[in-house]
């Protein structure tokens, strides 16, 4: 045991410092990765700093195994495995200070759609406003009018003929909204706050 634990020691060591130099953040996204066998499999996050991540896989690998892996909202990361986990393992991430940052950036947003709830769009009944026409804003200043297909307290449906990048933020009538994947009349954006049903037809439509 007290060998096993020594030899083990050197690989356990840069995670636990990645630990200190990044906040983990609890998620639950769905991806798939590629282990040196070139095989694809599928896997789920269960938490993730912008130096780590730990994930439920049917296939373990090896430690120091290269792992490339696709996660929905976060893209393709690629480390090395640095630790068996019950039923998955960790990896590194290995990414330049900018991808760092941005990785950073994806999981703060993450977490505090997290604290919203994760089924957001599935608790939140979605409603057709009554006056569907709105103002578009993209983060080049453009300001074009836009319609609301449908929306929800934590999100909507915008009917346009612009296709913003996935991830990218822009307001819809007064509120701020995260692009999530595009439709075939426009695309759907989350909020970035959640909205008080209230006030969310006079925030998101143009009066």
């Amino acid at each position: 045991m007290g060998m096993a634990l020594a030899q083990r020691q050197p690989i356990l060591l840069p995670a636990s410092q990645e630990r200190r130099r990044f906040q983990r953040v609890k998620v639950d996204l769905l991806g798939r990765y590629m282990l040196m066998d070139r095989r694809e499999y599928p896997c789920q996050v269960v938490n993730m700093s912008p130096g780590g991540i730990a994930l439920l896989a049917p296939e373990i690998g090896t430690l120091g195994e290269r792992v490339v892996a696709y996660i929905d909202h976060i893209g393709r990361v690629e480390g090395v495995i640095t630790r068996i986990i019950p039923n998955g393992f960790a990896m590194t991430i290995a990414a330049t200070s900018r991808k760092r940052d941005k990785l950073a950036a994806q999981l703060t947003w993450l977490a505090n759609r997290g604290i919203l709830g994760l089924l957001e769009d599935r608790r939140h009944e979605r409603q057709v406003p009554r006056n569907p026409v709105s103002r578009l804003v993209l983060p080049n200043g453009l300001n074009l009018t836009c319609r609301i297909i449908d929306m929800s307290l934590s999100g909507a449906a915008i009917g346009t003929d612009q296709r913003p990048d996935v991830g990218t933020v822009v307001t819809i009538g007064k509120v701020a909204a995260r692009v999530m994947r595009h439709l075939e009349d426009g695309f759907a954006v989350e909020f970035t706050r959640l909205q008080h049903p209230d006030s969310l037809e006079d925030n998101l439509t143009v009066r």
